[in-house]
């Protein structure tokens, strides 16, 4: 093993030794290395006369651009664009994305935390945590109704196993009974558990109740308590995104955090889904939790790793992406505008609400709850999803995602408000078109 991941895996050790023992095979062989980008960055300090350490080209003593790529640019300098941003992430948006974090989730004040490393997306962020923490034969508990690349990322490409639970009650809540029962039945078996939680939910638009937020993690307490190591990791794709007065304001995360020695939380979030920056593909992945030992060190020998992975895999995320995420963040009018986009999300959350449970519907499909983000969920109950979609599509024009044989999801953050009653008189159609209502 590398001398510098044997250094960091004594760091971990020293401050949470059962931290290490939740490292993947890879993770517990990653470090950062030392070689180029160590002496690129003492040449930068002290290479006052000539600096030939840096794998771009210079002209003039700056960085070299084509005119036809800075035209499109907006005044953004070529040194804050055009250049390697670090593995790491840039320093002043990991900070600013930490600082701002605290401000949403104020159950994380004076809880330790890592500083966030920038990913390529939400998706890379995933994929970068299971790369760090998850070894072939790990179980990863999730709800039946999941995001479709779970099951890429972890199983396919990880060989871990997805044990499912059933996500709500028949009365529409987060089914806590279920959820329980995996996570106790699971710790029985193996000496960690991966726990992933995503609030508000892909495909179903669920987020917990603070009860409910509360309970998950009295069961992953107790859980950790009895000898387990939990992983529990918060998809927070869509946070922010919350439209009824009982859902939890914050993230699970910052409960997590300190619940109990034995639970590492990990925070996946981004710019995606809260900034509506979709293709500037800005993510970040964040530990938090209170350990007997040094935290700061351990989070750091963390970030080292999690940054190492990411130099192995696509070097670093782009840099133009972090400066225009990191100068809107700093713009006056960058609450405002998020506030803005809110309410028309919200809006046509409640439209849609209002609308899909018309009575006249009943026969046809029963809503399955939602309160935040992005998607609705409609269980079809006469007819087949994918043959429904397919009909949609082909006759009427409109593009719905089938899921299993009896669900719909709707985006409805992709629909102007105006649409909404047409889309489910036209979902009512089709049914019957296809005979089975009658």
């Amino acid at each position: 093993m590398n001398p510098l991941a044997e250094q960091l895996n004594q760091t971990i050790k020293s401050a949470a030794p059962h931290v290490y023992d939740m490292l993947s095979d890879v993770g517990k062989k990653l470090f950062f290395p030392k070689g180029i980008l160590s002496q690129s960055a003492e040449a930068k300090d002290k290479a006052d006369a000539i600096n030939a350490t840096i794998g771009i080209a210079k002209e003039n003593g700056r960085t070299m651009y084509l005119d036809s790529v800075m035209a499109a640019l907006n005044n953004i300098r070529p040194s804050q664009s055009l250049t390697y941003a670090p593995s790491f992430g840039i320093p002043d948006l990991r900070k600013q994305w930490q600082a701002e974090m605290f401000e949403k989730n104020p159950s994380l004040a004076g809880k330790p935390v890592s500083l966030p490393v920038v990913t390529c997306g939400i998706t890379h962020g995933i994929a970068t945590f299971a790369d760090v923490w998850t070894s072939p034969g790990d179980v990863i508990i999730l709800p039946e109704m999941m995001w479709g690349n779970y099951n890429m990322i972890f199983s396919v490409r990880k060989d871990a196993r997805i044990r499912h639970y059933e996500l709500f009650t028949i009365d529409g809540r987060f089914n806590l009974s279920a959820f329980e029962q995996a996570v106790r039945q699971e710790a029985s078996d193996h000496r960690k558990i991966t726990v992933l939680l995503n609030f508000p939910q892909n495909p179903s638009g669920y987020t917990v109740s603070e009860r409910e937020a509360d309970a998950i993690v009295r069961i992953l307490a107790e859980t950790a308590a009895a000898g387990t190591f939990v992983l529990a990791v918060t998809d927070d794709a869509y946070f922010g995104l919350f439209y009824e007065p009982e859902t939890l304001k914050e993230s699970i995360f910052a409960r997590l955090c300190g619940a109990h020695p034995g639970i590492l939380a990990v925070k996946l979030d981004g710019a995606t889904k809260e900034n509506y920056a979709w293709g500037l593909r800005v993510g970040f992945i964040t530990y938090g939790g209170a350990f007997n030992g040094d935290t700061d060190s351990l989070f750091n020998a963390l970030e080292r790793k999690t940054a190492g992975c990411i130099r192995g895999t696509i070097s670093n995320a782009s840099h133009l992406s972090q400066t225009i995420l990191l100068n809107a963040m700093k713009n006056k009018k960058y609450s405002t505008e998020k506030k803005a986009k809110f309410n028309i999300l919200m809006a046509r959350a409640k439209r849609v609400k209002a609308v899909a449970n018309n009575p006249k519907y009943a026969e046809a499909w029963e809503v399955i709850p939602f309160n935040s983000g992005y998607f609705m969920c409609i269980r079809l109950k006469t007819v087949d999803a994918e043959t429904l979609r397919m009909h949609l599509l082909d006759r009427y024009g409109v593009g719905l995602i089938s899921l299993g044989e009896s669900y719909l999801r709707v985006a409805f953050s992709c629909m102007e408000e105006s649409e909404v009653e047409k889309l489910f008189d036209t979902i009512f159609h089709g049914v019957n078109d296809l005979g089975k209502i009658k």
